[in-house]
């Protein structure tokens, strides 16, 4: 099965690029120019993993990643940037980022994250499954 990818970054050339990469590697690979648009995106369509850039205008990575989580919390997220600190990538990890990567990004690095973000999604569903077939069970009274 495919990993579904929405690739967020306000450097289109760099986004369009990346997609290209992933595409050849079998992801399906949406992408968005701002953290706005990629809210949209996320309400509107179901993606295993969200790629974000922290450093955007309007809404960045940081604030897209909180309010990712809060509108779908199985939806797994990495963050890249050119401007890494320490801080920054404790706060992500601390938002619910599941990787934080620099750029210039190493394809391999940046598709194995995405192929744990799929896996990790893939047990919280399951998860999230048995528990509503558990709670069905224990409310009928067959």
């Amino acid at each position: 099965m495919k990993e579904k990818v929405l690739l967020v970054d306000d450097e289109e050339e760099f986004i369009e690029t990346l997609a290209e990469r992933m595409r050849t590697r079998g992801m399906e690979v949406s992408t968005s120019n701002s953290g706005a648009d990629a809210l949209q995106l996320v309400d509107d369509e179901d993606f295993d993993v969200v790629v974000l850039d922290l450093k955007m205008p309007g809404i960045d990575g940081l604030d897209a990643l909180k309010r990712i989580k809060r509108r779908r919390p199985d939806v797994q997220v990495v963050l890249l940037t050119g401007y890494a600190t320490v801080e920054k990538g404790v706060e992500a990890i601390k938002e619910g980022a599941l990787e934080f990567l620099e750029k210039p990004v190493d394809i391999s690095s940046l598709t194995e994250a995405i192929h744990k973000a799929k896996a990790t999604k893939m047990i919280l569903v399951e998860k999230e499954t048995e528990e509503r077939i558990k709670e069905i069970l224990h409310h009928q009274s067959w």
